[in-house]
């Protein structure tokens, strides 16, 4: 199988690009000649056969050829809203939920947050773990790459969806009487929103309850903070359809 790149839209057939600074070193490391096939995608759907036609030191250009249909996506709209876990666990949530299907995901800042950012040191993060999501989704087969929000503050984003309409809305929680997670029907947007280390203070988890969030629960066990959304995408990507 080709070597798979996302590369920004539109791409069209015919066309010809350059490819990113990611894919160009990727390309360098395995070191591939021109006539060399690959296949792009641009987060529109479906892929594009590829070749290389020139190679430079830090240039690569490609010709693009016959766009191919092609759906590996989940059949629901699943958003993550979750509290940034500290050091690089992070990137490692983005990079899994990415491969489980994730569509959108939303770093906060919680009252027990270790990992805080503001300014741009948070919007530098942004774009780092945007471009850690596109090549997760070169790996996994995507031909759609979720989108990270800008980190917000829990108490200013649980008041900003009042007025949107964003699905079913679900909290994770250790409190009694917590559903399990039912499957979405396809075409459904589901939210979830999950702490950080320490989990969601009682306040916080009260303001979601508030907004229309309802408590389900991931069983007995306490999961960590990159653990906890992952089990709910990987619950919903093998739940029967």
């Amino acid at each position: 199988m080709p070597p798979r790149f996302f590369v920004p839209p539109p791409l069209q057939a015919g066309g010809h690009c350059v490819l990113p600074p990611g894919p160009t070193r990727h390309v360098q490391v395995l070191r591939m000649q021109p006539g060399d096939a690959i296949t792009l995608f641009d987060g529109q759907g479906g892929e594009w056969q590829a070749h290389i036609e020139q190679m430079g030191r830090n240039v690569v250009s490609v010709q693009v050829l016959a766009h191919q249909p092609a759906d590996r996506e989940l059949a629901i709209d699943v958003t993550i809203a979750m509290g940034m876990p500290a050091n690089e666990r992070m990137d490692s949530v983005v990079e899994k939920a990415t491969e489980l299907g994730v569509a959108v995901i939303q770093p906060l800042l919680c009252e027990r947050s270790v990992l805080r950012l503001a300014g741009e040191r948070a919007d530098k993060k942004v774009a780092h773990w945007q471009s850690v999501a596109a090549a997760a989704s070169e790996q996994c087969g995507r031909t759609r790459v979720p989108t990270v929000q800008p980190v917000r503050a829990l108490s200013a984003w649980l008041a900003g969806l009042s007025s949107e309409v964003v699905g079913r809305r679900h909290v994770l929680s250790l409190r009694a009487g917590g559903h399990g997670v039912a499957s979405g029907q396809p075409g459904e947007q589901l939210l979830f929103l999950s702490g950080p280390e320490g989990g969601l203070s009682e306040a916080e988890e009260q303001a979601a309850l508030r907004a229309g969030f309802q408590p389900i629960s991931l069983g007995p066990r306490v999961l960590r903070a990159d653990t906890a959304p992952l089990a709910v995408l990987a619950a919903l990507a093998l739940a029967p359809r």
